[in-house]
């Protein structure tokens, strides 16, 4: 079923998206840009963000600059991409160097350590929460599921570098979409 999509954001609309993403989306900011870009301000398809999140994991440097240069070029061209990036890393930035700053002075105080392995901990459960979520909402057929399944194996139990995954996946990945689309317009 087709999702609603409201119309393209202007310029400011997207920076200051992206700014509040960036400020809140610390250790998790593709979950707060997927919440923000397709459940609240719906710009984009959950279709749409799992195919751009997809070719932004896959492309060196960080997956979640990837998109929003990706998504900034969509919209607003070069102007975009900038004010994406800009977003997305000017107001942390300030935040990240005044922590940097605390950590310097109170990292080796054991609160200190247990708040910053807690934060860790939530992390990584966004990271999860996130990916369950796409699923469910995407619903992929069960051959690229289990090539998600053999990517998340190469990557969390097997230690494989991220090139490795995707390089050796990708034919698969490819083969299973097709094979997948394939199979359902024939039956």
């Amino acid at each position: 079923m087709p999702q609603d999509v409201a119309a393209k954001p202007s310029l400011g609309a997207f920076f200051l998206a992206y700014c509040v993403i960036g400020l809140i989306g610390f250790g998790g900011v593709n979950a707060w840009a997927r919440r923000k870009l397709v459940e609240e301000k719906r710009w984009i398809t959950e279709q749409d963000y799992a195919e751009v999140l997809g070719l932004g994991q896959a492309l060196p440097g960080p997956n979640a600059m990837n998109v929003a240069i990706m998504l900034g070029e969509r919209w607003h061209g070069v102007a975009g991409s900038l004010a994406a990036v800009f977003g997305l890393f000017g107001p942390p930035l300030v935040v990240l160097v005044a922590l940097a700053a605390a950590h310097d002075a109170y990292g080796e105080v054991p609160l200190v350590k247990a708040v910053l392995a807690g934060i860790a901990a939530a992390a990584a459960g966004m990271v999860i929460g996130t990916a369950l979520r796409m699923v469910q909402k995407l619903r992929p057929p069960p051959a690229v599921v289990a090539v998600g399944l053999a990517a998340m194996v190469g990557a969390a139990f097997l230690r494989l570098p991220l090139p490795v995954i995707v390089l050796g996946l990708a034919p698969f990945g490819i083969l299973a979409a097709w094979w997948s689309a394939r199979a359902a317009r024939g039956a």
